[in-house]
């Protein structure tokens, strides 16, 4: 029997996020009779308190390592340092997760020899010079891994090789969800006897958190006992809660910061909304499926993928914030039809997205590229 083969999952950073988890559920699950895992951050490593999955990966036994790189003025002695760890470990296999790591690790691994380098692509990103960073340092990149049809279908436009794309969906941890006890909302600033409308991630413009809170001054009139809750951080936050305050909605909207209890926070939600401008395959979603709830969210890259027959009463159109606003207003005057969707998302994200199933596509995916 042939020894492992060696894989270096290599990412941008650590924090908790869609990626991230994917990559340390990977890292954690893959057979390791047949793959060694180890993992290299470009980033230090996460806070305590954020670290939730460096810490799992090393009670799985997996290396772990950081090149502490803060800032793209530290590329260049990235480079160099993922080059020396890459060629003093002689992986077989380099599979990068997020933009700043595809770029750098494609062309380390190639500086390294390494045999087999395979990028991950998470999102359907607009900006052109991202596309393009990524098609140059394309020679050295054997396959693209999108996470959706649509993020496939985002790279084929911008002239990624059609050979060089497959298609692996995320996978989440069912029970972590389901089984989940909800926390109070008082805890989170929402008053006692108030329901949530929750959202769940970063802070940042891609989001559509903006158009989201434009039309809240009707969600708020049709729903007096429902509030907003933003979980997460990010660049916006400053101007999202200025913008409350000018819509005269402050009280109405709370902002929680970045938590790590996801699975309780989506226990106590009266639904999950997300207003995304572009995405991939939202691993958000895919957690409030699991969790059982229904989700109000626009009709961008991979949600349609997660939700499948139950789309149409779950999705609106992309940057129509009024559409969106309805729609909540729909699922929460009709509790029994949101019942319902979230008994069809919970079905469709056990028998669709396991873990399990995730991590056996790269596998074979691996296998591939290595002619076993």
């Amino acid at each position: 029997m042939s020894a492992p083969a060696r894989v270096a999952f290599v990412i941008t950073e650590l924090e908790v996020g869609g990626a991230e988890r994917c990559l340390a559920n990977l890292a954690t699950r893959i057979d390791r009779a047949r793959f060694e895992p180890m993992v290299i951050s470009l980033a230090p490593r996460p806070a305590a308190g954020k670290d939730e999955l460096v810490a799992g990966l090393e009670q799985a036994g997996v290396s772990v390592r950081f090149l502490n790189r803060r800032s793209a003025w530290q590329i260049t002695a990235g480079f160099a340092l993922l080059s020396r760890i890459l060629q003093d470990q002689r992986p077989q296999i380099v599979q990068t997760f997020l933009y700043h790591a595809n770029v750098l690790g494609a062309l380390a691994a190639k500086r390294a020899h390494v045999p087999h380098v395979l990028a991950g692509v998470r999102v359907a990103d607009p900006r052109w010079w991202r596309a393009w960073s990524e098609r140059w340092a394309c020679s050295a990149i054997e396959r693209f891994v999108c996470v959706s049809d649509g993020v496939a279908q985002h790279c084929l436009s911008r002239g990624y090789p059609r050979e060089k794309l497959v298609v692996i969906p995320n996978g989440v941890d069912i029970d972590r969800f389901s089984a989940a006890k909800p926390i109070p909302l008082a805890e989170l600033g929402v008053g006692d006897g108030r329901k949530a409308i929750v959202y769940i991630g970063r802070l940042d413009a891609q989001k559509g958190l903006d158009d989201l809170l434009r039309a809240f001054p009707r969600v708020i009139d049709a729903l007096p006992g429902h509030d907003l809750l933003l979980v997460g951080d990010g660049p916006e936050r400053h101007a999202l809660t200025k913008l409350a305050v000018q819509l005269g909605i402050s009280s109405r909207v709370h902002l929680a910061g970045w938590r790590a209890d996801v699975p309780a926070i989506l226990a106590a939600a009266e639904l999950l909304v997300l207003p995304s401008r572009w995405e991939g395959m939202p691993n958000v979603v895919l957690e409030a499926m699991a969790a059982g709830k229904p989700v109000v969210a626009n009709r961008v890259e991979g949600v349609a993928e997660l939700l499948g027959p139950s789309t149409s009463d779950q999705c609106v159109a992309p940057q129509n914030g009024q559409a969106l606003g309805e729609r909540i207003i729909q699922l929460v005057q009709n509790p029994q039809i949101a019942a319902d969707l979230g008994k069809r998302n919970r079905e469709r994200a056990v028998e669709k997205f396991s873990i399990g199933a995730m991590v056996a596509k790269y596998e074979q995916l691996y296998a591939s590229v290595l002619g076993r």
